[in-house]
């Protein structure tokens, strides 16, 4: 089968990335936060909304403390990816955590959570550059209304493998590939039966690297986007791509990808996947139900209840600067790789 026939369709990269079911949102958090003063502060303060692409970094609904404060959610998940940098994470269960540097967090937030969070400016000597992506994967309409639920998964537990001619370097966010798998997704996610075909995956490839990304499991019956949001160029399928972009592939198919060896720099790609949940969508800010009916109740049951109030001193909660990586869940807490060494990250950043 021709290799051109694998690319249905090629668009221009938006913010946040347009996403197939069953995925709702995906967003590259790439911010050069200069050095914290004490109080792990930036030198400016935000204005509530400061998401200017063109910045350097950029506060979002912080104030001093870039981040995002307590906040709720209804019926879909959240996966937060990390590449390099610290979040503090804090919910409405008493759950919390600080993690970074390669670990991932996944959190379901089901019949309804409120949380929290905030990038602290850890390092008073050295710059604190964030890099991450945080997904939204959705929930089928018969667990929207699940126990939420949080799960940590640690970097050296998340695996990698080499693609290619060696020089593609493959980070298993969720699914396999390439013989890596995705550490285990919280219980009822979409992504829990294998199933569902769910896989996301994360690409840095070299200059003059190539690879084959094989056909998915489900066939055509998975969605699948790709898409090139770091480089100078990619060759996709036998198509060239110059610019960033989101490129549905047919899943049915294997995809080659080639990076010219002219490029001065890698290429990074992000790639997901999933058999569809196939159900309406009715969204509203931080709640995604399947009817606009859904989505009034979910405001009023968070009017009333709050999702069950929010534990924490502050809004826009953080933890001790010398406190290394770790989470609190279910009143356990456990330690995160490297203690305060940590906080600088356990291998070569990606």
């Amino acid at each position: 089968m021709s290799g051109s026939t694998v690319v249905r369709k090629v668009s221009g990269l938006q913010f946040p990335f347009q996403t197939p079911d069953p995925f709702l949102f995906a967003v590259y958090h790439n911010d050069e936060y200069p050095a914290g003063d004490e109080q792990m502060r930036a030198p400016r303060r935000g204005n509530g909304a400061d998401f200017d692409p063109n910045a350097p970094y950029r506060m979002y609904h912080g104030d001093r403390v870039p981040g995002f404060p307590q906040h709720p959610h209804r019926g879909f998940e959240t996966v937060t990816a990390t590449m390099r940098g610290i979040v503090d994470h804090t919910d409405s269960l008493g759950n919390a955590g600080r993690y970074g540097h390669g670990d991932v967090q996944w959190m379901t937030a089901g019949s309804g959570i409120v949380h929290g969070e905030m990038f602290p400016l850890v390092h008073a000597d050295t710059p604190n550059h964030l890099r991450l992506f945080q997904i939204w994967l959705n929930l089928p309409s018969r667990k929207k209304m699940t126990d939420p639920a949080f799960v940590m998964h640690w970097a050296p537990d998340v695996q990698t493998a080499r693609a290619g001619d060696g020089d593609v370097e493959v980070v298993v966010w969720a699914g396999s590939l390439f013989g890596a798998k995705g550490q285990p997704p919280p219980p009822d996610s979409w992504a829990a039966d294998p199933a569902n075909d769910v896989g996301i995956y994360f690409l840095t490839a070299k200059p003059g690297s190539s690879a084959s990304l094989p056909p998915a499991d489900g066939g055509a019956a998975t969605n699948r986007t790709m898409y090139f949001f770091e480089g100078d160029g990619v060759v996709v399928g036998g198509r060239v791509v110059s610019s960033k972009s989101a490129i549905e592939l047919d899943a049915s198919q294997a995809c080659e990808i080639a990076v010219p060896s002219s490029a001065s720099t890698d290429t990074l790609l992000l790639v997901l996947q999933g058999k569809p949940i196939g159900e309406p969508v009715a969204q509203h800010g931080p709640f995604v139900m399947n009817t606009r009916l859904e989505i009034q109740q979910a405001f009023e049951d968070y009017q009333k209840t709050r999702f069950g109030g929010w534990p924490w001193p502050k809004d826009a909660m953080t933890f001790p600067k010398d406190k290394g990586r770790f989470a609190l869940v279910n009143g356990v807490e456990e330690p995160g790789p490297g203690g305060v060494a940590g906080l600088r990250g356990h291998r070569t950043e990606l």
